[in-house]
């Protein structure tokens, strides 16, 4: 919010009003605990990048829910989603499976359940596994 000084030299000067929360420091913003949680980690920067992308699609997936509202059926259709509408490959699922058990496990301290019902995106078959036999 900004104040018009109204002063002899600085008639129209602008000072910024910031009001401190109640708390003191406002509480950092979601990605920026989960980026927080990953270096505190020293985890590689690639790591970082990939994993606040999965957890940023899984937000907007679902019509940007705060995930601490949502649990094992949220992540369980998105997962199942990946894997069914996007045909994404095996490792891509794993991999946005490993980013938000990091964000429930990690940042939010929410143990989630054994997630059975996700449909698994199926591993292309190899030559060596074709040909042998």
């Amino acid at each position: 919010m900004s104040y018009p000084i109204s002063s002899a030299g600085a008639a129209t000067a602008m000072r910024a009003v910031h009001e401190a929360s109640p708390g003191g420091a406002p509480k950092p913003r979601l990605l920026d605990r989960v980026r927080e949680a990953i270096r505190a980690r020293h985890y590689s920067r690639r790591t970082e990048k990939a994993y606040v992308h999965w957890i940023r699609r899984y937000i907007f997936f679902h019509g940007k829910r705060h995930p601490i509202e949502m649990g094992a059926a949220e992540v369980t259709s998105f997962l199942t989603s990946l894997a069914v509408d996007s045909k994404i490959a095996a490792s891509t699922q794993n991999q946005a499976l490993s980013a938000l058990l990091f964000l429930y496990r990690d940042v939010l301290d929410v143990e989630l359940p054994w997630l059975d019902n996700v449909v698994r995106a199926k591993r292309p078959i190899s030559a060596r596994r074709v040909g042998a036999g």
